[in-house]
């Protein structure tokens, strides 16, 4: 009998990847340390609001100071939610990519589009200035989605596999990476320092604007993600296991990787490259939830959030008025964890 024309049975899963108990626990906890995280974001600045105030504006109730409601609704909040998304979306695509391609050191830039979305921002940066900036988010989208597609693409042979994901990802990583560079290092120097605030990360000046733009992206792909949970448990056991258990591998495993992509490409043509979130955040889920996939997808989601709202946090306190980038603090965060990994995992 075909293996493909087998149903696929939940149940056939070895008991690892079955729901955690401790998922609801843990996710309420992590829902209250994100409004925790949201309310202390948005009432810290050269204003400080009281965070009952806080609150209250957030939900639309009336506040003691008539500027308080436009400093939250107008200046903080919008940028408080992107940066929220930015981390669900890019933990999520980082959860997928260590899924299909069954590497614990796996992110969105292992297939490339990181690297391809940074390439196509600073092209139309440097060599085409008098483009409205508006359109560096679409440009940073399609740069992803072009190298990831090119890097399925090139890893096809009667199929694709994880080991030729990774390697080719990694040398169109190489590539992309030494192009954005040459053209960074004989650009013109007004363009340029636009260019790599963008590769910095930063969520510095977003609006309700962005937060419309992204919001329905991020609910919509991570439904269907979490709907897919079941066919990264599987693909997390290897091609032929789950071949055996009914899976249709190849389709699967393009389909997942286009919403990998979709979601880090949204995420990052928002807030510039915003690095280890979908390394780092998967990771601690696992440790929390286990490692099956209706759980670890929005634990692991959660934990992105979290991450990236306490990094611009931290980016806007630490040496204020100066701002730094949130991409530069989980930067910071991320590399000696990385090495962590590395010598853990080797």
């Amino acid at each position: 009998m075909n293996n493909t024309s087998i149903p696929f049975q939940a149940s056939k899963l070895p008991l690892s990847f079955r729901l955690d108990r401790r998922v609801p626990r843990v996710l309420g906890i992590l829902l209250l340390l994100t409004l925790t995280a949201m309310i202390v974001h948005v009432g810290q600045g050269d204003y400080w609001i009281d965070p009952w105030e806080t609150f209250k504006s957030i939900l639309g109730l009336k506040t003691n100071h008539s500027e308080t409601f436009f400093i939250i609704n107008t200046l903080r909040l919008p940028r408080t939610l992107v940066a929220w998304l930015v981390g669900i979306g890019l933990a999520i695509s980082g959860t997928i990519t260590q899924a299909i391609t069954r590497n614990p050191l796996a992110d969105p830039s292992i297939i490339g589009i990181n690297a391809g979305a940074a390439l196509a921002a600073v092209i139309l940066l440097i060599i085409f200035p008098s483009v409205s900036l508006t359109l560096v988010p679409v440009a940073a989208f399609l740069g992803g989605l072009i190298i990831s597609i090119l890097v399925y693409l090139l890893a096809w042979e009667n199929g694709t596999s994880p080991v030729r994901l990774i390697l080719i990802g990694v040398s169109f990583n190489l590539i992309t990476s030494a192009l954005t560079n040459l053209m960074i290092t004989f650009g013109n120097i007004n363009h340029v320092s636009q260019a790599l605030v963008w590769l910095a990360g930063s969520v510095y000046g977003r609006s309700w604007e962005q937060v419309a733009t992204l919001l329905p992206w991020t609910i919509i792909l991570s439904i269907i993600a979490f709907l897919l949970s079941n066919e990264l448990n599987t693909l997390h056991l290897g091609d032929n296991v789950a071949k055996s258990l009914g899976s249709r591998v190849e389709w699967q495993r393009g389909l997942l990787l286009l919403i990998a992509v979709a979601l880090a490409g949204a995420s990052i043509a928002t807030a510039g490259a915003v690095g280890f979130i979908g390394l780092i955040s998967p990771h601690l889920a696992r440790q929390l939830v286990g490692v099956s996939h209706q759980g670890l997808l929005p634990t692991a989601a959660m934990i992105g959030g979290i991450i990236v709202v306490i990094a611009d946090l931290l980016g806007r306190l630490l040496f204020a008025p100066i701002e730094i980038p949130c991409g530069l603090i989980t930067a910071i965060i991320g590399t000696p964890y990385f090495i962590y990994l590395l010598i853990t995992k080797r």
